[in-house]
């Protein structure tokens, strides 16, 4: 993470200094404290981490008790109880980029699945269904044949089933899928239509940025 953290800055904004660059043990730091103190010191605007679960949770948790307003960039702030676990300490503060989030959910699917699966947003995959209607096959075909002719039925195909919309390119095999920059708040507030996994915290889309041209 923080390799390519540095790399992707220095490619697209040469502007932003990094001003610290620390690790730890996973799953054995207890007090964040030490660690929010440096990120105060270093006068950070914003922290880039890898952290999932517990260190995650700790990390944030401990920046709420000292003050800083700093933002938390993460890949993993939004999923597997993170949402219920960081409660009023990610508001503001937890940033996540994710393939989908709840309130960008497509509304009615949405509203439907919370109706059949009480409290889980349901992720569903449509790729085997796609060959499946593509190339059927036939079991007497030798096993060779039928993996080459499966490879070739997914090239281009797209899918969208309200959740995610994904498309394969052709070219490398690549899925290819939007990814979402939300931020954490509570449901209901401006943005958050649904919460995450009955957490009463959700994320909203962050706007994009959008160079507008001034024409000569």
């Amino acid at each position: 993470m923080s390799s390519l953290a540095r790399s992707a800055l220095r490619a697209k904004r040469p502007d932003i200094a990094v001003v610290g660059d620390e690790f730890h043990p996973i799953g054995r730091v207890k007090d964040f404290a030490p660690y929010v103190a440096k990120m105060r010191a270093s006068g950070a605007d914003a922290v880039i981490t890898g952290n999932w679960g517990n260190d995650l949770t700790l990390l944030v948790k401990a920046a709420r008790e000292q003050g800083p307003d700093t933002k938390f960039y993460t890949f993993y702030g939004n999923s597997l109880g993170a949402p219920a676990a960081l409660g009023e300490a990610g508001v503001g503060r937890v940033i996540a980029v994710a393939d989908w989030h709840p309130t960008r959910a497509a509304r009615p699917r949405m509203r439907g699945t919370r109706r059949a699966l009480p409290g889980c947003a349901g992720r569903l995959s449509g790729a085997a269904h796609a060959v499946d209607d593509r190339n059927p096959g036939r079991g007497d075909e030798p096993r060779e044949k039928r993996r080459s002719e499966g490879g070739r039925a997914l090239e281009g195909i797209r899918f969208d089933n309200g959740f995610h919309a994904s498309w394969m390119r052709a070219d490398d095999h690549q899925l290819i899928q939007p990814l979402y920059v939300m931020e954490m708040d509570k449901a209901g507030t401006r943005g958050v239509r649904f919460d995450n996994e009955g957490s009463g915290f959700g994320f909203r889309t962050v706007p994009p940025t959008v160079c507008k041209m001034k024409r000569p």
